[in-house]
């Protein structure tokens, strides 16, 4: 399969949270192949580290950091080296979540703030930390990641769906308020990606084969796809793309 290439993202700085599997490190891979400069943050440093090695003969291989997103004073720290020694950032993917089943009954108050943080808190102080540096280079383009799973108001992931929700209310106000800095604010919507873990979730033939009956497309959409869509919007060509959500999940209704 062919993939556009996207000159007007060579040499961009470019931030992936959660960079280090899944979705996360299709998107790390898929801006390092358009030679971009690409630093990605995470706690899980096996998978980071692997996938560093594994692309370590990119003509810009990317850059890991270990940073736990839910210390928001370690995450604004992690952000502002990257600035200090690279540059302001053009580009930040909010990528990093944790979609944990949960029954409603058994949430208390501090998994509930657990939970929020992991999803959802760490996405509006990340934009907030690049966003002065994208004024000052006359733009930038802010992608987060969304989830069809409240869409679809799928069982046992009511923190999770809530926070997923909240997303795309958060990229709708900042493409607002951002956007007279042309500053450009979206949202990518996965469907039933199949990436390692969800395949763990979904491993029950029976379930897939649901899934896959209520999808437009009888084929599991795959990481590339979602980090597809991500570097169009990221690029020249989507500059006149913000304040809303685009969907990457085989039509799942």
């Amino acid at each position: 399969m062919n993939h556009a290439n996207y000159p007007s993202l060579s040499g961009k700085r470019v931030v992936v949270t959660g960079g280090g599997s899944g979705i996360g490190a299709a998107i790390v891979e898929a801006f390092a192949r358009q030679d971009a400069q690409v630093f990605f943050l995470d706690v899980a440093e096996e998978d980071s580290r692997a996938l560093v090695e594994r692309l370590a003969q990119m003509p810009t291989p990317p850059v890991f950091y270990r940073c736990d997103l839910t210390d928001l004073d370690a995450a604004r720290a992690c952000l502002d080296a990257i600035i200090e020694q690279h540059g302001s950032v053009d580009v930040l993917v909010n990528n990093a979540a944790n979609d944990d089943r949960h029954r409603v009954d058994e949430v208390t108050p501090s998994y509930w703030d657990e939970r929020i943080a992991v999803n959802l808190k760490h996405y509006f102080f990340c934009a907030q930390t690049v966003a002065p540096g994208m004024r000052a280079n006359s733009g930038g383009a802010i992608i987060n990641l969304g989830s069809v799973s409240w869409h679809l108001a799928l069982p046992d992931l009511a923190i999770y769906q809530t926070a997923k929700a909240g997303i795309e209310g958060m990229t709708r106000a900042l493409a607002r308020d951002l956007g007279e800095d042309k500053i450009r604010v979206t949202c990518v919507v996965p469907g039933g990606v199949r990436t390692p873990r969800q395949t763990l979730l979904w491993h029950n033939p029976a379930e897939e084969a649901r899934m896959l009956a209520q999808q437009c497309l009888k084929e599991r959409v795959e990481p590339s796809h979602v980090a597809s869509m991500i570097l169009f919007l990221a690029s020249d060509d989507g500059r006149m793309c913000t304040g809303h959500e685009y969907f990457v999940d085989a039509g799942w209704r």
